[in-house]
């Protein structure tokens, strides 16, 4: 090509310099599908014989630059920084890709927050911790729209627009929706208290008040509980928060305190002994542990005796197999030493006519 017709300029910029950028806009584009044809598909390839979500992930955040106007554009752009091009055209392509980079990027962060919930979810399970799905899925939605919400203030900042009375007026909009739902508000804030403290879950026994059962369901405004009754309680997650939570599911072992008393005719000899064959009965027991035995006090209608233990169990039956097997054996022992157990007398006066 002749070099004077090379070096003929228009609109600024010579025809060479115009080659130059369309060279350098067909080598980009070319670049972009390359990567596009080849890498991710090589990526989706090898992501199908993994059993990682990882790298599924990286292929839907690499595939969600849409083909062609993403390439297209970004080609466009980059080409035309090698000519002196009108501003108005080079603001256009700007505001154009920075609002598809914005959706690209927000779009990205959404998936990644979805793989974090469902990796979650994945992990409670394996871990049986049971995490309600519900509220993971609840965070992950918000912390979406609050992505979305600060990629479009991004954007109209960008494009030029005064974003302070627009966030003042959502702030006005947002308190007034915030005081007219302050109670569901109150028990959603409550579930993902609960969600981040675990101070319960499905499945503890739990007691609120003159209330207890068992954990079904830990939900967004609120928690089932099924009692020994078996009907079912359904109690308010700001409720539950504000209240103490007694959790028996977290109890290693109990302690137990309990009375017995004999009559006053029994020997001083044998009320000596009583201590050592309540402490012998109870180390023959493998889940009790003796604490204490004691004489107690001399009552109306009998000697009484304390007996303070502890069983390694937070199971409530077991609990009362294990008094009961107590109980028995005191007996037992007590009717072949002889001792015979107290039991209410009272004494009453006839007045004579």
């Amino acid at each position: 090509m002749n070099p004077e017709l090379l070096n003929l300029a228009y609109f600024g910029n010579t025809i060479r310099q115009y080659l130059f950028a369309l060279g350098a806009f067909f080598v980009i584009l070319f670049a972009l599908w390359l990567f596009k044809k080849i890498i991710i598909v090589k990526l989706k390839k090898f992501a199908k014989k993994t059993k990682t979500r990882l790298d599924d992930l990286l292929v839907r955040i690499l595939s969600s630059a849409g083909w062609p106007i993403f390439y297209v554009l970004l080609a466009l752009f980059l080409s035309l920084k090698f000519i002196a091009s009108p501003a108005l055209l080079d603001k256009m392509i700007y505001y154009v890709l920075l609002i598809i980079i914005a959706f690209l990027v927000t779009k990205t962060a959404g998936n990644i927050i979805e793989y974090a919930a469902a990796r979650m979810i994945d992990k409670s399970e394996e871990d049986d911790k049971n995490i309600d799905a519900s509220i993971v899925q609840l965070v992950s939605k918000a912390l979406k729209v609050v992505m979305w919400v600060v990629a479009v203030l991004v954007v109209l900042s960008n494009l030029g627009y005064n974003v302070n009375a627009l966030v003042a007026g959502l702030g006005i909009g947002g308190l007034a929706i915030a005081f007219a739902f302050q109670k569901i508000l109150e028990d959603i804030f409550a579930s993902v208290s609960i969600y981040l403290d675990r101070p319960f879950k499905i499945g503890d026994y739990i007691v609120i008040g003159k209330d207890s059962g068992t954990v079904n369901h830990i939900g967004i405004k609120s928690t089932r509980i099924e009692t020994l009754q078996g009907q079912e309680l359904i109690i308010s997650n700001r409720e539950l928060t504000s209240a103490r939570v007694n959790n028996y599911k977290k109890m290693k072992k109990r302690r137990i305190v309990f009375a017995f008393g004999v009559t006053y005719e029994t020997p001083t000899e044998k009320l000596k002994k009583i201590p050592g064959m309540v402490t012998k009965i109870m180390d023959s027991i493998k889940i009790t542990e003796i604490d204490r035995v004691h004489f107690k006090e001399f009552a109306d209608s009998a000697l009484n005796y304390e007996i303070a233990y502890y069983i390694n169990s937070s199971e409530y039956g077991v609990y009362m197999d294990t008094q009961q097997e107590i109980n028995l054996k005191i007996k037992e022992v007590f009717e072949k030493e002889k001792i015979e157990m107290a039991y209410p007398t009272q004494t009453l006066f006839v007045k004579k006519a």
